[in-house]
């Protein structure tokens, strides 16, 4: 009878779909490859770990404490020192761009070190022309110099009294490896890519092949036809998140320390909003290439741009900061990143997968209103 529900109609119509999903290799491309690549691409090349910077060291003091200074950053991990004592010479590296900055020992650190330590001080020049190794060099050729005041006070101490050794401890990332936050913070991006393109296409499709005329004509309902055009791609989706995160630990060597249940249900909530925004630009616009534009737009743009993943949200100008609120990848990847580093935060966790739903039916809600069975 046409308008009421009917199981046998919905699982007829989910047959139809997927295997209609499963015929069509673009959709395996999109939901199984492309993931993979994005993955790769994310894991291995974006990284915000500046290491082995060229770093040019200007020695005008030949005293020992100046030699240990200079040893202290001939031996970072961070810095591919140059050593001379030809000012010009390193001038002229730094604005060939060959080295990134310069380190002067001056000629009285000795003098000063012996005097009082803390004016025992250095000059670290920089290239400006790229502001985030600029200010990666200066901070960390701060740290060699004050890490090495540290440890010659800590020596000084232990000869005098035996004293007390002070040493760091991170939490969480112990590597301080920026790829294990990246990695799942980049799923954000990838799962709302792979979920509003794909199911940006499916409405649109029936249109555009006129199979949408032929649907209008049965009893389906538009429950069960949203229904069985959103299932099949939460399955695809959860899919696409298993391969991610199956290639983040097993490949990239993220920690996960959360559970699997948590970790699922923060999946399955962030697919809401995701399927439905492409559900919503498909109904809406009718037409598969401009509805994949428009999901690439809205989509991938603020998922990538506004969600935390790269920029710092709190460094952003203030209207901006607003405008993150209405991104649902905002609320994904702090859970997540703390699902693989950190464990079950549940504080974090249910919060942002009660947001995660509302999204989600704010865009179902949208989605019945545009989609009719009718002709206009």
């Amino acid at each position: 009878m046409a308008g009421s529900f009917s199981s046998r109609r919905l699982r007829a119509l989910f047959t139809k779909e997927m295997l209609q999903v499963l015929r069509d290799p673009s959709t395996i491309l999109i939901a199984v490859f492309f993931p993979i690549m994005l993955v790769f691409l994310f894991g291995y090349g974006v990284s915000l770990d500046t290491s082995v910077v060229k770093l040019g060291l200007l020695q005008q003091s030949g005293g020992s404490a100046s030699l240990s200074l200079a040893s202290a950053y001939v031996n970072s991990p961070y810095f591919d020192v140059k050593q001379s004592n030809d000012k010009e010479a390193l001038f002229d590296d730094l604005t060939a761009g060959r080295i990134r900055g310069i380190v002067t020992i001056p000629a009285d650190f000795d003098r000063r070190y012996a005097a009082t330590r803390k004016t025992a001080k250095v000059q670290i020049i920089t290239d400006g022309s790229n502001p985030s190794t600029a200010n990666f060099v200066s901070a960390y050729a701060q740290g060699v110099h004050a890490q090495w005041l540290a440890s010659e006070s800590v020596q000084d101490d232990k000869k005098r009294s035996g004293g007390i050794q002070v040493l760091p401890q991170f939490w969480y990332n112990t590597a301080l490896t920026s790829r294990n936050f990246l990695v799942p913070g980049s799923f954000s991006v990838i799962l709302t890519m792979i979920g509003s393109l794909l199911t940006a296409l499916v409405v649109a499709r029936e249109w555009e092949r006129g199979t949408m005329e032929a649907l209008i004509a049965t009893p389906v309902t538009i429950p069960e036809f949203i229904i069985t055009k959103m299932v099949p791609y939460f399955i695809l989706g959860l899919i696409t998140a298993t391969i991610c995160t199956l290639m983040a630990v097993f490949i990239f060597d993220v920690p996960f320390r959360g559970s699997i249940l948590a970790l699922y249900a923060l999946y399955a909530a962030f697919l809401m909003p995701a399927l439905g925004q492409g559900l919503l630009i498909s109904a809406a616009l009718k037409n598969q290439f401009v509805a994949s534009q428009v999901a690439l737009l809205t989509g991938f743009l603020p998922a990538f741009l506004l969600s935390g993943f790269i920029f710092e949200i709190s460094s952003m100008p203030k209207w901006i900061q607003v405008i993150t609120y209405a991104v649902p990848a905002r609320y994904l990847i702090p859970p997540l990143q703390s699902l693989f580093l950190t464990g079950n935060v549940w504080a974090l966790l249910l919060p942002n997968i009660a947001i995660l739903l509302g999204f989600g039916a704010l865009f179902f809600i949208l989605i019945f209103r545009v989609t009719k069975k009718t002709l206009d």
